[in-house]
């Protein structure tokens, strides 16, 4: 994978002032996002979060699933901080796309789990990839990140492009009736971790 540094501006938003890069997938045209608050090149143990798109839950405040509460949360976490950065990583519905994931709502409607759906679907209950995050980390010169996450598998798909995650913060937000289920079939089949677990690494 190859990212090209596309454009850089200034983006104002309630929790702060952000500069917003856009970086182009030169193999795909998928266009990826970084938020970054302060100075974060040559960062280190840099607050971040690695943020998949999710336009139901990101953009129309669904509540079927967490994203936007987390996403929300993030920001608010890198406000507060005064430095930090956000990549927003165009890979809809755990990297099956918008219609599929719909799809996917519609089995869960009918009583299957998340990872059910996609499997009846014909996926795997992930297809995510983080390498774009790795090279964006790269391109900024981050030097280690404070990952805002409850995914383990997210820490190791950074660890594993030699990204050095120094500790893995807890982003639990927005649970409710609609998504209880979701989130607990996330825990149970997908090993997300809802707080703090053994061997998570502190600094």
């Amino acid at each position: 994978m190859t990212l090209t540094h596309i454009a850089t501006s200034r983006l104002p938003t309630r929790w702060a002032e952000f500069d917003i890069r856009v970086y182009k997938d030169d193999q795909t045209g998928i266009e990826h996002v970084a938020l970054s608050l302060g100075d974060v090149s040559g960062g280190d143990s840099l607050l971040t979060r690695v943020h998949s798109e999710c336009l139901t839950g990101d953009s129309l405040f669904s509540l079927r699933c967490d994203c936007g509460f987390q996403l929300e949360a993030a920001m608010q976490a890198i406000a507060d901080n005064r430095r930090g950065l956000l990549l927003y990583l165009r890979q809809e519905g755990r990297g099956i796309g918008l219609g599929n994931k719909i799809r996917a709502y519609a089995l869960q409607d009918r009583g299957a789990d998340t990872v059910e759906a996609n499997e009846r679907l014909g996926f795997a209950p992930d297809l995510r990839d983080y390498g774009a995050a790795v090279e964006m980390l790269t391109n900024l010169a981050v030097r280690s990140v404070r990952l805002m996450t409850n995914n383990p598998s997210k820490v190791e798909g950074l660890r594993r492009g030699n990204v050095d995650v120094v500790e893995r913060v807890p982003i639990v937000h927005g649970r409710n009736a609609h998504n209880d289920s979701y989130l607990s079939t996330k825990a149970n089949k997908m090993g997300h971790v809802f707080g703090r677990a053994d061997g998570d690494t502190v600094e």
